[in-house]
């Protein structure tokens, strides 16, 4: 085999001395990065980072401290959820996907189907979900913000 020199225009960059990089979101040079980390929401600076802006009132799909729900959701779900006559005597199970707002101050609100199944369970989950005690509320930046949360419910026939 033999050995090709490679034209010193396509050496290798010489070595930087990683011990003073500082790790974050920028490149060798220094110049900010942008990672495109996005939500979708448009609320992201140029680090993908969400910037609440509260006097536009929009709830956000990700932050730093998400929403919590007060003691085990499982066990409120399954307390206070009732299948409907409807599904039980047309036999209709499956996963119903809701989508609702954990306002400011933890309440729940816009609750709506997003994927359901029919035969009364669909409106059996909004009526759940919009009767749920307070959440603790998500937080962005030390704030309390709305956040949009989605949640599937599942319906099974014993």
């Amino acid at each position: 085999m033999i050995d090709k020199q490679v034209p010193d225009d396509k050496q290798m960059p010489e070595n930087i001395d990683m011990h003073n990089v500082q790790p974050g979101l920028s490149n060798a040079t220094g110049d900010s990065v942008d990672m495109g980390l996005a939500s979708g929401n448009g609320n992201e600076n140029k680090h993908g980072i969400i910037d609440v802006d509260r006097q536009s009132n929009t709830p956000v799909r990700w932050v730093e401290q998400m929403p919590e729900f007060p003691g085990d959701m499982s066990t409120f779900i399954n307390d206070h959820i009732h299948y409907p006559e409807l599904a039980t005597s047309e036999h209709i199970f499956g996963k119903v996907t809701i989508e609702f707002v954990v306002n400011e101050d933890g309440s729940v609100s816009n609750v709506k189907v997003l994927r359901g199944i029919g035969g009364g369970c669909d409106e059996e989950a909004v009526r759940m979900v919009s009767g749920m005690p307070k959440w603790k509320p998500g937080r962005q930046n030390g704030m309390p913000v709305k956040v949009l949360f989605t949640l599937p419910i599942n319906f099974v026939l014993n």
